[in-house]
């Protein structure tokens, strides 16, 4: 097991300050944990976690984490403060709803820029530290759009099916260094994820696809009364590490699960179709 059992574990938890992240941390500063929380507004962490929870333990860092030397320097405050690091969560992200061709050059490289790259950097950065140690575990907050797509949602999907991507072979590259992966794969969790607070809209739309305007339409008037518990979401999250040897997917929510399932369906219908033409390509 990766997880330590002689002292409180030191976790870096990325996008900490809404949503599934802030409850991560509150949860881990109540089991006596230790906590570098990552956010782009330290004033909106502190006072997210105001009366919450005891921040005696709690490490907060304002990092842009497309800056590579940024998250350097913080893994590195993060060693220095606790002497360890023994879990990475990569939870920072955002949500985008628009179609394909509504998306700008910018929208598309700021998505991504957060969602893979940032990503990306604090792998780099935290991955010696757990190499070293031969220990740790590596947590990727993706989503059931990382599975399966649905129109309206192709740039925060591409974004998401890239850290599946990104997980999955590392998962195997460091299998034998003592260091776990787990993809978390939530539904719609009733956080502010669906508000104009975390939803980014394009610019420019077309009104040709009236249809994924009714979907932004209802997805907005859906904040409130999300299927999922951000609060036992968070505490699954917390469990799958604790416990260990679960399985490299961990899906939250019945809604994500039903999603998750017809994709493998609708997957395993198209591979039973080309079953017969595959090998006409073969030499």
């Amino acid at each position: 097991m990766s997880y330590p059992t002689d002292r409180p574990a030191t976790w870096f938890v990325t996008g900490a300050s809404r949503g599934l992240g802030l409850e991560l941390v509150v949860a881990l500063l109540e089991r006596g944990d230790r906590v570098a929380a990552t956010t782009r507004s330290l004033e909106r962490l502190t006072g997210a976690l105001e009366g919450r929870a005891d921040t005696a333990d709690l490490l907060a860092l304002e990092v842009d984490l497309r800056d590579a030397a940024a998250v350097d320097g913080a893994v590195r405050a993060t060693t220095e403060r606790f002497g360890a690091l023994d879990v990475v969560v990569n939870n920072a992200g955002y949500g985008f709803l628009a179609a394909v061709e509504e998306t700008s050059e910018a929208d598309v490289r700021a998505m991504l820029d957060v969602a893979v790259v940032g990503a990306w950097n604090v792998l780099r950065s935290a991955l010696p530290v757990m190499r070293a140690h031969r220990s740790g575990h590596v947590v990727t907050v993706s989503s059931v759009l990382g599975l399966t797509a649905v129109p309206g949602w192709a740039l925060y999907c591409a974004g998401k099916f890239a850290l599946e991507g990104l997980s999955e072979a590392l998962a195997a590259e460091v299998a034998d260094l003592g260091i776990d992966v787990t993809i978390v794969e939530p539904g719609y969790f009733r956080t502010d994820f669906l508000s104009t607070d975390s939803l980014a809209l394009p610019a420019d739309t077309s009104g040709d696809y009236p249809a994924i305007r009714a979907m932004v339409r209802d997805h907005l008037a859906l904040q409130g009364s999300q299927l999922g518990d951000p609060v036992r979401g968070a505490a699954r999250i917390v469990a799958g590490v604790v416990e260990g040897g679960g399985p490299l997917r961990q899906v939250l929510g019945s809604d994500a699960h039903a999603y998750a399932t017809a994709k493998v369906e609708a997957l395993r219908e198209n591979l039973d179709r080309t079953r017969d033409t595959a090998s006409l390509t073969d030499f």
